[in-house]
């Protein structure tokens, strides 16, 4: 039973998709974890429908691919973006084919699903404490840890318990965020939309792929979730009156050249207003946000959650390294620096794209259409993830600070099943013997396995070959600390890689 006595590694207050992952992440390390959510389940109705590779790949971190794998589906077609004349202007890809991560880009899901394989996965670790229906009233940090002020539903009196780091992990209204004083930055969306899921009770001719309906009229998104599940977003325009179109009849007038109620359950109907807003301030000492709490992004491109999990990925490994005093705790300082760029870049790109689709000046749609028009529909891809300056070599034309792909390796095994949630140095023979004794000490201290390619795999020895490089050298969460192609370089690269004074 946790209480004041007892100090936690790390508590987690909300467990969302956000919460549960670094859950995982931390529970693996072999941290000692304490989670607190206030609701006594799992939400049950849809909400997130989108996850990406990259987010797959953390999920693999966690031992979890295979359960993450069982209850979504690859997006295949992905996403077109149609003007009233039905009429594709632009197309985000989509395959099933694997894609840099060792799986596919993009995925469909049911959240309440994933919530449950998430909180299953929690039951491996005894060193994770999971406290359902419990809300934190009050923390205060000190040199050593937080306290935190906790209150079990139904009990007369509140509880005190202790942690050396809280992640706010709860959500838009974060109180964690309240306590710490971070502003919020707003990029400029604010609108409402009206979310409307059903089940298919009949086969009903839809498509296969997302879409985008960019009708000044009504703009609206049609969305092919998993298995049976289907999902229209339409946008709310002024004068509507919001009681009156969440009513059945309302809805499955608006989607009445789609499917009929014969044909379909109503799961769900509830109007959201979507936001596009990041904090300023990730890091208060002993406090950091994470998810929601922290930035909030429209869903055009399905990257909400996708934002908050990697905010876990990055946030697990610097935590692991700090709390066992690998690392000074100014690396976590890198958590923001490092991730809010990415995150404002997707918010940006969610908010243009929003731009694209929420056009509801009929001349304005015509010149959006004519600007479309001149030839094949443009295929986009998510911008790669690059991170804000942090924990890699920053200096100008260097591959840091990008994911490194997981190629499968000879032997049959994904590149992070060899590797861990170690950081890694990978390279030729003569250039790791090249290294200074001082690096590769570190690289001892660092806890960093070392791969020798000298009877290389073909996928590593190719990318570093592709790259003119002698070594590349990985941290934990799989992105490049820095890309060798002198002895020199991989001394000093090495400098990146932290490790306790």
């Amino acid at each position: 039973m946790a209480d004041a006595t007892t100090l936690h590694d790390v508590a987690i207050v909300g467990l969302g998709p956000t919460g549960a992952a670094l859950a995982n992440l931390l529970g693996a390390a072999g941290l000692s974890v304490l989670v607190l959510e206030k609701e006594a389940g799992i939400f049950p109705l849809p909400r997130a429908i989108h996850f990406d590779g990259e987010v797959l790949r953390i999920l693999q971190a966690a031992g979890l691919r295979d359960e993450a794998l069982a209850i979504s589906r690859p997006g295949e077609q992905g996403m077109h973006f149609v003007n009233a004349a039905g009429e594709t202007m632009l197309i985000r890809g989509g395959t099933a084919a694997l894609g840099p991560h060792g799986c596919a880009n993009n995925y469909y899901f049911h959240q309440p699903q994933l919530e449950a394989v998430l909180r299953e996965g929690l039951a491996r670790f005894p060193n994770v404490d999971v406290r359902l229906r419990n809300e934190v009233l009050r923390i205060e940090q000190d040199a050593e840890g937080a306290t935190l002020q906790v209150r079990e539903a139904d009990a007369e009196r509140a509880s005190t318990m202790r942690a050396r780091y809280v992640v706010g992990c709860d959500g838009a209204r974060s109180p964690v965020r309240r306590r710490m004083g971070s502003a919020m930055s707003d990029l400029g969306l604010k609108q409402p939309w009206l979310v409307f899921d059903v089940v298919l009770e009949q086969d009903v001719e839809l498509p296969h792929h997302t879409v985008q309906h960019c009708d000044p009229v009504r703009p609206m998104t049609y969305c092919n979730v998993v298995g049976q599940r289907r999902r229209w977003e339409i946008m709310v325009l002024p004068g509507d009156d919001r009681e009156a179109m969440v009513q059945p009849a309302a809805l499955w007038q608006m989607v009445a050249p789609w499917v009929r109620p014969a044909q379909a359950r109503l799961e769900r109907a509830a109007i959201y207003t979507f936001h596009s807003v990041i904090a300023e301030g990730w890091r208060d000492s002993r406090l950091l946000l994470a998810g929601d709490a922290c930035h909030q992004t429209p869903p055009f491109l399905g990257q909400g959650m996708c934002a908050g999990i990697r905010d876990a990925a990055n946030l697990a490994w610097k935590l692991e390294a700090v709390l066992k005093g690998r690392a000074p705790a100014a690396l976590l300082d890198t958590y923001e620096s490092e991730r809010a760029p990415h995150v404002r870049a997707l918010i940006e790109l969610a908010v243009r794209l929003g731009n694209i689709i929420q056009t509801t000046d009929p001349a304005l749609a015509d010149e959006r259409d004519a600007k479309f028009r001149t030839g094949e529909p443009e295929i986009f891809e998510l911008p790669p993830q690059v991170l804000g300056a942090g924990a890699f070599d920053t200096s100008p034309g260097a591959l840091a600070g990008r994911p490194f792909p997981q190629p499968r390796l000879d032997d049959g095994r994904l590149l992070d099943e060899l590797l861990g949630r170690r950081s890694a140095v990978i390279g030729h023979a003569p250039a790791l013997a090249s290294a200074a004794p001082a690096t590769a000490e570190r690289w001892r201290r660092a806890g960093a396995i070392v791969i020798v390619i000298d009877r290389p795999d073909a996928a590593l020895r190719d990318w570093l070959q592709s790259h003119q490089a002698h070594a590349v050298i990985l941290r934990p969460d799989r992105y490049i600390v820095g890309v060798a192609r002198t002895g020199l370089d991989l001394d000093r690269i090495s400098q990146y890689l932290p490790v306790a004074p």
